[in-house]
């Protein structure tokens, strides 16, 4: 069994920037990740950031991960890629299928005396008739082909969701060269920021709010080239007689994403339930879950932008060296403090303050928890 201080899951912003702050006060730290490259989410986002300038606004996500990347090497960070954590255990055990080049791997146990889990999120689906048809793809799947393997996922895409996923990677899908037919949304309103909606109206995007897709048509080779859509009511029923169909070989799905928490499940962890994003792990103002030395960040905690996984990711990355001895109590709480400030700011405005208000239910159900209340 191999011996680690902090191991981090997932090397996306969350994770990067956790092993970033842990390494940086001295601990040991491996970070795991499933994917070939370290960043994340990072990597396909070619647009500049907003915020302020501590949160490098201006700046594009792939130079902020070319940037973190360097800062994690300089700090000494270990990085395995391309392997697969399959389980934590109890005792901070982390089972990891460790791959080398994208060969199978052995199997291998890491104990850690601290675990941070920074697993992101997964992309919800929706399903309608011929969902499972070739052409049929979350967003997400879209955007890595286009801005990170250089892919067209199709010529002719029809984008289901109109929130700043589905609004970003309609704009990304035309910038490499693909057609969007349509986008198409079922509440009776864009979802995402109006800046970005903006921009894919002045590029001729028919835009259908109150519509949905009904069905996907097949060619003889049996991928998508037709796609059907219908009106929607208030209730969100289908309105007889509303049917269109739109020529296209590919339909992105952005509706939303839910976040990735079956290792703490594994670990029975307390959860919460939020409305939006479903079963998510109760934390406390040192993201530590409710199983000691188990901390999360990022879209693990609840689905929001990077710059509050990056955030999120700071704060648990100088607890865990804190609770390790690197820091003492005044330094870290002054500098989680700053943070938790930043944070806050994130989350001004109308949609920021209904995140915000979710984060502060989920530290209230974690104090509610620890008082003996029955968590989910």
């Amino acid at each position: 069994m191999l011996e680690r201080e902090i191991v981090v899951v997932g090397a996306g912003p969350a994770g990067l920037s956790a092993a970033i702050e842990a390494a940086g006060a001295g601990a040991r730290v491996l970070c795991i990740d499933l994917n070939m490259r370290p960043g994340g989410q990072l990597f396909k986002q070619i647009h500049k950031f907003f915020g302020s300038s501590a949160h490098r606004s201006g700046t594009r996500g792939i130079d902020i991960g070319r940037m973190m990347l360097d800062e994690a090497e300089d700090k000494g960070v270990e990085l395995w890629l391309g392997s697969t954590v399959i389980g934590l255990f109890p005792g901070n055990k982390v089972g990891v299928r460790h791959g080398q080049d994208g060969t199978a791997g052995a199997f291998v146990t890491v104990h850690a005396q601290k675990i941070i889990v920074a697993a992101g999120a997964s992309e919800n689906v929706v399903r309608f008739d011929g969902w499972t048809t070739p052409g049929v793809m979350g967003a997400g799947a879209a955007q890595t082909m286009v801005n990170v393997n250089h892919v067209k996922p199709g010529r002719r895409v029809v984008m289901l969701g109109s929130g700043n996923v589905g609004l970003i990677v309609s704009y990304q899908l035309m910038q490499a060269g693909c057609e969007v037919a349509a986008l198409v949304e079922a509440a009776p309103k864009i979802g995402g920021y109006a800046v970005h909606a903006a921009k894919i109206a002045r590029a001729g995007v028919p835009i259908y709010t109150s519509h949905t897709i009904k069905r996907v048509v097949p060619d003889e080779s049996g991928r998508v080239c037709r796609v059907v859509i219908v009106g929607l009511d208030d209730a969100f029923q289908e309105i007889p007689g509303t049917e269109r169909e739109i020529e296209a070989d590919t339909v992105a799905i952005g509706a939303g994403l839910k976040p990735t928490t079956e290792l703490l499940a594994l670990l029975k962890c307390d959860f919460t339930f939020h409305p939006v994003w479903g079963r998510v792990p109760l934390h406390n103002r040192d993201m530590e879950t409710s199983q000691e030395g188990v901390y999360i960040a990022g879209d693990t905690t609840g689905v929001e932008e990077a710059n509050t996984a990056l955030e999120e990711g700071r704060i648990a990355g100088i607890s865990a060296a804190a609770a390790l001895g690197y820091l003492s109590e005044d330094e870290a709480k002054a500098r989680k403090d700053e943070i938790w400030a930043r944070l806050a700011a994130l989350r001004m405005g109308p949609f920021g303050e209904k995140r915000e208000q979710a984060k502060q239910d989920i530290l209230s159900a974690f104090d509610e928890s620890r008082g003996g209340l029955a968590a989910v």
